[in-house]
């Protein structure tokens, strides 16, 4: 299963692990995906996402159906049916 966020498309990007005597080794910096489930009241239903703990803070500060909105209104494809 893909490490990305359904809403802010966070992704796994490279970097370098770097030592004391800094040598350089690629590493991964992986995103906080949790899978969380979310009741949505406009519709009723419990919704399952995997998503970003900063994208899981900001649905918690406005709800989850005004947060697909207003991604909806910026033109971001969310790929989540409400």
């Amino acid at each position: 299963m893909s490490k990305v966020c359904n809403f802010t498309g966070k992704k796994p990007i490279s970097g370098n692990n770097v030592s004391h005597s800094n040598r350089k080794t690629k590493r991964r910096f992986v995103p906080n995906i949790q899978k969380k489930k979310f009741f949505v009241p406009e519709t009723g239903e419990f919704v399952t996402l995997r998503i970003s703990t900063s994208a899981m803070r900001t649905i918690n500060k406005l709800g989850v159906f005004a947060y697909v909105k207003k991604l909806e209104s910026k033109g971001i494809e969310t790929g989540v049916k409400l």
